[in-house]
């Protein structure tokens, strides 16, 4: 990599040197939602800036990774990659069969060395070994780096499981989406990472899930959640009125008495879990009131109000500032 090419990772999620796993797992996510290529179709930047996001995520979330990346900068894979063979009884010697660029980097404490040594900053004027990768040199049998991405699905795809072609770069890959996937959850598609150059294996890809919004149900940790409006007079006296489930509608009963904001279980309603059970469907209910009567439904309420001796703000009266 020349250093005109070399990318500061950090810069790129925008977090600091010392930021935690947690924090630059947060980054990752924020920045892979905002130029997804599924949500940015046809956007060759969004798309580059993706493909940058996702390089850094795959260094910076390793701490192996990350602490070569520290200590070697931009030559961190050459520096790890002799790093392992210095470390492993029988391997190449130093200087000897790795390709990095026309130097032997194993003699460098860190970058800092190596840049010092390039400025003619450090002591001894010793000639220094320049190698190359012979055609009998075992390559890594590592396959390439991981890759992680997000899936946009709608609420009905995600219950009821869907296959989806998820763009990767130039490649179109069928992706099978199980039944009861949620916000969070991360899918594991084997062999569609980046392709090793020593070894020309794969790596895997990881798919975080994301919902689109629902217009009716939204999730309250693993049970799905709906507002429903009901009237004044169905709320004091009770009723049986239809509620909207991913299944159809079904009756449910609202008891006598029950006040705006109270929730009510539709158990066995909500969403699928990996076992092929169901949790629940909470419905909050909304007490609303009609914005056009006739006058004979004003004259009811009127009389009613007349008529009745509750008070709903009785408790309050004796409050003092």
């Amino acid at each position: 990599m020349a250093a005109n090419d070399f990318k500061d990772y950090y810069q790129v999620l925008g977090v600091s040197k010392n930021a935690s796993q947690d924090d630059i797992k947060k980054a990752y996510r924020k920045l892979a939602r905002k130029y997804h290529p599924d949500l940015n179709p046809g956007d060759k930047e969004a798309e580059n800036r993706f493909k940058e996001i996702n390089e850094a995520q795959e260094v910076l979330s390793d701490p192996e990774k990350r602490q070569k990346y520290d200590q070697y900068g931009q030559y961190w894979q050459q520096g790890a990659t002799q790093s392992q063979q210095r470390s492993q009884p029988g391997t190449t010697p130093r200087g000897v069969g790795v390709d990095v660029g026309g130097y032997d980097f194993s003699q460098y404490g860190s970058f800092d060395d190596f840049v010092e040594e390039l400025l003619g900053r450090r002591g001894g004027a010793g000639r220094r070994t320049y190698s190359y990768r012979t055609s009998g040199s075992e390559g890594s049998s590592q396959p390439g780096q991981n890759i992680e991405a997000a899936i946009a699905l709608s609420f009905s795809e995600a219950f009821n499981g869907v296959q989806k072609d998820f763009k990767l770069g130039d490649e179109v890959i069928k992706v099978r989406i199980p039944a009861g996937a949620k916000p969070g959850s991360r899918l594991r598609v084997r062999g569609k990472g980046q392709t090793s150059p020593f070894s020309n294996q794969r790596g895997d890809l990881y798919l975080n899930i994301e919902l689109q919004p629902h217009a009716f149900f939204s999730f309250e940790d693993d049970n799905i959640v709906c507002e429903v409006p009901i009237t004044a007079p169905e709320a004091t006296l009770g009723a049986k009125i239809d509620i909207p489930t991913p299944d159809g509608n079904v009756t449910m009963k609202i008891p006598a008495g029950v006040d705006s904001g109270q929730s009510l279980r539709l158990r066995g309603k909500g969403w699928r879990n990996p076992k092929g059970d169901r949790t629940d469907q909470i419905v909050k209910l909304k007490i609303v009131t009609s914005k056009e009567l006739t006058d004979k439904e004003k004259e009811y309420y009127e009389k009613l109000q007349q008529e009745s001796n509750f008070n709903p703000r009785s408790s309050i009266l004796d409050f003092k500032f």
